[in-house]
């Protein structure tokens, strides 16, 4: 039997019902979302344009309603549909992983956040409460932030996880532009919360970047020495 993706004689939906959602491709799914185009203009060709105009899904996932209505022939409808159906499911990804997730390295703390965090068009600042054994017990969003920076003051950081009684912490933020790779900011931040932790007493475990391009580790970088001379913050 061949490949679903190929075979146009189903239309988009029935294609869904007979073969799976799975086996679907991307651009039938998005005409389903779509539902329907125009007398010029038929439903799976709309969804190709809208693809190619705002440059693949990822960036059509985050584009706004005002974005996504500035598209010939998407109007306030259609650009709700689509917003309300990728939120669904970033969602879905975000409600998959239990609150009590085992902490082990940056890749947990990805494989957790790149739903919430990678997609976003501004820097947002989250720190995750992790008990003795290195369970997460809380996850919580510090501050909110523009496109390429997100001020964070350690005291913002550190008086949820007192509350909480934390043992430990990890904390993480993103990149909107898809390169994970640390600034010298990055690195700055990242020292003086590891002060105020020993301060405090809840140790900060690693500063993981998230983007769409994957993660950065601060703490496999500090631990290889990338920055341990000062100089290189300049």
């Amino acid at each position: 039997m061949n490949d679903c993706s190929s075979d146009f004689d189903f239309r988009p939906r029935e294609e869904l019902i007979t073969y799976g959602a799975h086996r679907v491709s991307t651009l039938r799914l998005l005409s389903i979302v779509l539902g329907s185009g125009s007398k010029r203009r038929p439903v799976e060709t709309l969804a190709s344009l809208l693809l190619s105009e705002c440059g693949g899904l990822v960036a059509l996932s985050q584009a706004s309603v005002a974005e996504l209505c500035a598209h010939d022939g998407i109007g306030e409808a259609l650009a709700t549909r689509l917003a309300a159906s990728f939120q669904l499911g970033k969602r879905v990804l975000e409600s998959s992983l239990p609150a009590t997730a085992l902490v082990r390295g940056p890749d947990d703390i990805y494989a957790r956040l790149r739903g919430r965090l990678a997609s976003l068009d501004q820097e947002v600042f989250v720190v995750l409460a992790l008990d003795v054994r290195g369970r997460i017990v809380d996850e919580i969003e510090v501050a909110r932030g523009s496109l390429s920076a997100v001020e964070v003051h350690p005291r913002e950081v550190f008086r949820p996880l007192i509350r909480r009684a934390a043992y430990a912490c990890v904390v993480a933020h993103n990149h909107p532009s898809g390169d994970p790779t640390p600034s010298p900011e990055d690195f700055e931040l990242t020292r003086r919360l590891q002060d105020v932790g020993r301060i405090v007493g809840i140790e900060l475990l690693d500063h993981v970047v998230v983007a769409s391009g994957g993660y950065s580790s601060m703490a496999d970088r500090l631990h290889t020495g990338i920055v341990d001379d000062p100089e290189e913050l300049q």
